[in-house]
């Protein structure tokens, strides 16, 4: 179908200068005549038309096709509406100085080529006058994308990135302190240089900015992108040495905020949120490479380290000391059973030491009096036992090390004969070929299964003898593999100063586990992009979306097999290892609790956790609340906590005990007043649970629902003393609501022009929406959010996850009331979210849901289909879904290439061979 070549403008549209000079130009020139412009040009790209056609798109990409310009000129200003007030831009206004100073002429010819002429000496001038503006620098390497974009030659591209590297280079030479100059240029240099060259930019820039979360993080992505370097081992030295870098660079600066008393800094907080998310994408990157165990020790012993850490004045190197003698003791870790964290274990260590030191003070004093040193009975028998077996020793060592090597020769004699007699030629080692590809996916199913299970490390008792012989020697290498030792993370821990920092590495460690948890970061953020890049497999918080948007779109249509997203899942796959993770996490996050006290987040992931490991994954399946006994546990230990309390009765309602649900939060609300001013300002996210699960708890706004919800939330509005619903409330009382809510929210527009935007605020914007929503139609509640969004600046905005939650919650409220309004609503007001936060999952599930596109899972599946060498899942997936395409040579040289790679493997290929044999 053709497509018009130019869009038709009519005069009255128009201004008076416009309408008359484009007459003009149209009178005296022939460049709207339909030929006129492929007349001047190439008899070849001739056309026979307005539209676009090839030859019209070859003639549009023609160097010297000219196009039109329209200036106004400097004294046309009484063209100018009445009310228009023009902004003052005096940089703009000097660009543009040279380009109006042509011609007072409004209109004039330009090809692509004087274009480029153009824009190259703006931007030289711009540059000479204000050399540190980084944006002027961007916009012009950017440029040259666009100039390269246009050339049809190869070596007139690779001409056009040199300069463009010469470009960057030059800001950079003048800006040596700016990232993203920095990152600029090494994407550029990266098109252009080797591996090996590129990667030796890369360390002779780190050496000199070694503090720079982004450049390292652009590094490591770079490194680990190149199949013919990567290595395990490699990419491990190359995360030490970020970390040990970046956690020197937060150590100086906290010591030099220590010493002026002040508080923690923005930048350092983010350099430390920079540094978890770094050792987030290594215990990502280990677990990807089946390196389970090693991933789980990391996440232990960084946690310890940061959030349990002894009270004493301690520098780095001390610390770490200690937490050797710690980590090789047999005290239970973060997650275990047992576990009471490194300070507290600390602590029980020396009040055991100075009891026994206490009580043999007590036996020297009953024997009266010192009589010379001595050893302890114990000591001096063993002492003298050795004496006497010293000589028999020697003696004897020689003869059990050859029994020993005799053993073991024959056992492997044994072992060779045995598999003889089966058909395997040992001697021939790599060289063997397995015929059968179904051998190859056996082995990728076992190897799959081994990683679901093994994933905690093993711990050896302290001065246990481990026991080799009559054990499997893969059995015992096995064994060994999972211990972690002190020296296999010791690189890799570093501390924590912001408890911002510590909370995300909590929280991700319990995003990571799968663990369900509410939000905590804005999509934006650099944590939840390297979480979305590393997917190996759908979180429950995308994944439940996705089952919804499934059953949505099967309802949809006559033919349920026409669609279907079920490949992205597998609901009964790695229960048991989920129901054993559920519990790890369920310990953690009872003892991170005490670093963080009343802290909702944690304490909602920790009944979740609760839940999924009573259930077994299925909570479906359950009647009665399973997180209840946990939650009065808790409730019992601290009964100030408002917030446990209406996340209790929320799972209350979530199984349908609304009676009890409703008691728990009228006892809270009801001791509202008693309490510290500081917990009463957590009384709007207690009112919008309880109006929320008042409406959810009949799956519709029908009348006694709408009441109790209106009297919970007018008590909020106007301030009044919570009282026990009764009756529907009355027309005073909403209104006095209402006034009450509009001057709240009239409070809040100070601090959320500061950018102080918290979650309780939030919870009071949502409920005053609720609130008329219920009282005055949607319309009204939309209006509320509307208004309110209007206080943040457009860039803070799209940096708060508080705000993006508030946005989702407008959403939500368009799709109950979808019928009530056209189609272009919605659609606009959820493209316009995904323009802010474009990668929001809730985003996604509600265009599909308002638009009914069919493509948009098509869309969403790109971003968890591009997968890197490093995930161990998909090689193993090549496994069961190419051997029926590939021979089995084939197969067996990619395992070569995961062993090449470091990738850990647990099951050899002869445990299957064995297996077929003995059947």
């Amino acid at each position: 179908m053709d497509v018009p070549r130019y869009k038709l403008y009519s005069p009255q549209q128009l201004s008076a200068f416009l309408s008359q000079g484009l007459y003009r130009w149209t009178q005296r020139a022939s460049t709207f005549d339909k030929d006129a412009d492929i007349d001047a040009l190439d008899t070849k790209l001739k056309s026979a038309g307005r539209y676009w056609s090839p030859n019209n798109a070859a003639l549009e990409r023609h160097n010297n096709l000219k196009r039109l310009r329209l200036f106004a000129p400097k004294n046309s200003s009484h063209f100018a509406p009445a009310d228009f007030i023009p902004l003052s831009d005096s940089q703009s206004s000097d660009q543009l100085d040279d380009e109006i100073s042509i011609s007072n002429n409004s209109i004039i010819e330009e090809s692509w080529e004087d274009e480029v002429l153009r824009k190259t000496r703006e931007f030289n001038k711009l540059t000479r006058e204000h050399p540190h503006d980084e944006k002027a620098w961007l916009a012009f390497a950017e440029f040259q994308d666009k100039v390269a974009s246009m050339q049809r030659q190869k070596g007139v591209r690779l001409q056009t990135l040199e300069k463009k590297i010469s470009i960057l280079e030059k800001a950079t030479e003048l800006n040596p302190d700016n990232e993203q100059l920095l990152l600029c240029l090494m994407k550029a240099y990266q098109k252009r240089d080797n591996t090996d060259v590129l990667v030796g930019r890369w360390e002779s820039i780190l050496s000199q900015h070694s503090g720079s979360y982004m450049l390292w993080k652009e590094f490591l992505h770079v490194v680990q992108g190149e199949f013919s370097r990567f290595k395990v081992s490699d990419m491990r030295k190359m995360y030490a040495h970020a970390i040990q870098a970046l956690s020197a660079t937060c150590s100086k600066q906290f010591r030099q905020i220590h010493q002026t008393s002040k508080c923690p800094d923005s930048a350092m907080v983010h350099l430390e949120l920079g540094l978890v998310d770094i050792f987030l994408s290594l215990c990502r990157f280990e677990w990807q490479t089946g390196h389970q165990e090693l991933a789980t020790a990391l996440f232990q012993a960084e946690i310890e380290f940061s959030l349990f850490c002894p009270s004493l004045f301690l520098n780095e190197h001390s610390k770490q000391r200690l937490f050797k003698y710690f980590w090789e003791s047999d005290a239970a870790r973060v997650g275990e059973e047992g576990a009471l964290g490194w300070s507290m274990w600390l602590e029980k260590e020396e009040e055991n030491r100075q009891r026994v030191m206490k009580e043999e003070g007590l036996d020297k004093n009953d024997e009266g009096g010192w009589t010379g040193w001595s050893e302890p009975l114990s000591k001096r028998k063993k002492t003298s036992t050795n004496i006497a077996n010293i000589a028999n020793n020697d003696v004897t060592a020689e003869e059990f090390d050859e029994e020993i090597e005799n053993e073991d020769i024959k056992q492997e004699d044994d072992t060779e004969a045995l598999l003889k007699q089966l058909g395997i030629d040992v001697d021939a080692g790599a060289s063997a070929e397995v015929k059968d590809t179904l051998t190859w996916a056996r082995w990728s199913e076992e190897e799959s299964s081994r990683d679901s299970d093994q994933w905690m490390p093993v711990r050896a008792k302290p001065g246990a003898v481990t026991t080799i012989h009559g054990t499997p020697d893969g059995e015992v290498d096995g064994q060994f593999m999972r211990e972690i030792l002190y020296e296999d993370i010791s690189e890799y821990l570093f501390s924590l100063s912001s408890a911002e920092a510590r909370l995300s590495l909590v929280f991700q460690f319990i995003d990571f586990y799968g663990g369900k948890i509410s939000s905590w970061v804005c999509t934006n953020s650099s944590s939840w992009t390297e979480k979305i890049l590393g997917l190996e497999e759908l979180p429950d918080c995308i994944g439940e979306n996705m089952r919804r948007l499934h059953d949505d779109l099967t309802k949809l249509q006559n033919k349920s097999g026409q669609f279907s997203l079920e490949f992205l899942w597998d609901s009964a796959k790695g229960i048991l290892q989920r129901t054993e993770m559920m519990k790890f996490l369920r310990n953690a996050a009872l003892l991170c609790l005490t670093a963080f006290p009343r802290n909702h987040i944690l304490e909602e992931a920790t009944l979740l956790a609760e839940e999924l490991f009573v259930t077994k994954m299925n909570s479906s399946s359950c009647s009665v609340t399973p997180c209840q006994a946990l939650a009065k546990h808790l409730l019992k230990c601290d009964r100030q906590d408002l917030l446990l309390c209406g996340i209790y009765a929320r799972r209350e309602a979530v199984y349908g005990n609304m009676d009890q649900a409703r008691r728990v939060f009228d006892m809270a609300l009801l001791s509202l007043p008693g309490l510290p001013l500081d917990l009463q300002a957590n009384s709007p996210l207690l009112y919008l649970w309880y109006a929320e699960a008042e409406l959810g708890h009949n799956h519709g706004y029908n009348f006694e629902s709408s009441s109790r919800a209106m009297h919970i939330l007018s008590c909020l509005g106007s301030g009044m003393t919570y009282s026990p619903f009764k009756c529907h409330p009355s027309s005073l009382q909403l209104l006095r609501a209402r006034q009450g809510y509009k001057e709240k929210i009239s409070a809040l527009r100070s601090k959320w022009m500061r950018g102080l935007v918290d979650d309780q605020s939030v919870a009071l914007v949502c409920a005053a929406a609720l609130f008329e929503e219920l009282t005055a139609g949607w319309a009204a509640g939309i209006e509320i959010i509307d208004d309110v969004f209007t206080m943040v600046l457009p860039e803070r905005r799209s940096q708060s996850y508080c705000l993006e939650c508030l946005f989702n919650y407008y959403i939500r409220m368009l799709q109950r009331h979808h019928g009530q309004f056209t189609l272009s609503k919605a659609w606009e007001s959820v493209t316009h979210g995904l323009q802010i936060y474009p990668s929001s999952p809730e985003l996604f599930n509600a265009l599909v849901e308002i638009s009914c596109l069919y493509t948009t899972p098509n869309k969403l599946r790109q971003m968890f289909d591009d997968y890197c060498h490093k995930s161990k899942k998909l090689w193993l997936d090549g496994f069961l879904k190419l051997n029926s395409i590939l021979t089995a040579k084939e197969l067996s040289d990619l395992q070569e290439v995961m062993r090449e790679k470091e990738l850990n493997m647990r099951t050899d290929i002869y445990e299957i061979l064995l297996q077929d044999e003995l059947v």
